[in-house]
């Protein structure tokens, strides 16, 4: 997809991935961390990326891993970090799936359909939410300062993908995603 100025935005899909919910008391967050060889997990609205993992704050105690797909080890680690009486970690793999949004107009692409505030000031590089794009149940994180990350239930990920590739047209004109 490119202009007469070079690759404006791109849309594509992401590769199928392991994601593992788990929520964990205060006194347990050490614990978890240490099994996802972090040094913390991440706080309001960050996610933090290490060793092919992603690591995202969904809720004062809920995060969300992101690993390669086939990595189920992880929900067995955290699960024995954790322990039965310190929180809960499932296997939501087939709950959300991701694509990717990237290029110079990005940015101006979300703004067409999100409501979370992207300006640089309030949501950069690091950032996560959940938020709507087109009133479809979203997270959406800033992987760099053009490129963006979107989990999306399966259901709505059709519906999302033609919001995001009519708003990738509007920037560039006559654009097609790489879907």
């Amino acid at each position: 997809m490119a202009d007469s100025e070079g690759m404006a935005v791109r849309l594509q899909s992401l590769p199928q991935a392991t994601q593992v919910g788990f929520r964990v008391t205060l006194a347990s967050q050490m614990s978890a961390a240490n099994a996802l060889g972090i040094p913390a997990l991440p706080g309001v609205n960050r996610f933090i990326g290490a060793g092919g993992l992603l690591v995202l704050w969904l809720g004062p105690d809920e995060w969300l891993l992101i690993a390669p797909d086939g990595m189920v080890e992880w929900e067995s680690r955290l699960r024995n970090a954790i322990g039965a009486d310190q929180g809960a970690v499932v296997d939501v793999s087939a709950n959300r799936v991701g694509f990717e949004l990237s290029g110079p107009a990005a940015r101006d692409v979300l703004a067409s359909c999100c409501a979370l505030d992207l300006h640089p000031r309030a949501f950069g590089p690091g950032g996560c939410g959940q938020t709507l794009i087109a009133k479809a149940q979203v997270i959406l994180a800033q992987t760099d300062l053009e490129t963006y990350r979107i989990l999306v239930r399966p259901s709505f990920a059709n519906y999302v993908a033609a919001w995001l590739e009519d708003g990738v047209a509007g920037v560039q004109g006559h654009a097609k995603a790489d879907l």
